[in-house]
């Protein structure tokens, strides 16, 4: 299954990388990382990812990448990323 961004959540992605890398080239390659085994993950298994809690009828889902939250929805065999957050 494919694994695309949203043009917003691909914004978020980068923005979130941006200011981690500020602070910490390191932290931001590692969290970097991290959410690209997250989205292999997807890939391979779209239906890895839980409903969201706060949401839990609508058709979207998250996986945790700590310290953020990958909100997707699978339409069409492929699963979108539609929004990247900060879980605070």
């Amino acid at each position: 299954m494919k694994v695309l961004f949203t043009p917003a959540a691909r914004a978020q992605l980068l923005d979130a990388l941006a200011c981690i890398r500020a602070e910490s080239p390191a932290a931001a390659q590692a969290v970097l990382e991290r959410a690209q085994a997250a989205l292999r993950q997807l890939r391979d298994f779209p239906e890895s990812g839980h409903p969201l809690p706060e949401f839990p009828d609508l058709p979207h889902r998250e996986v945790l990448v700590e310290p953020y939250r990958f909100f997707y929805r699978i339409t069409s065999g492929t699963v979108w990323i539609v929004g990247v957050w900060h879980g605070r």
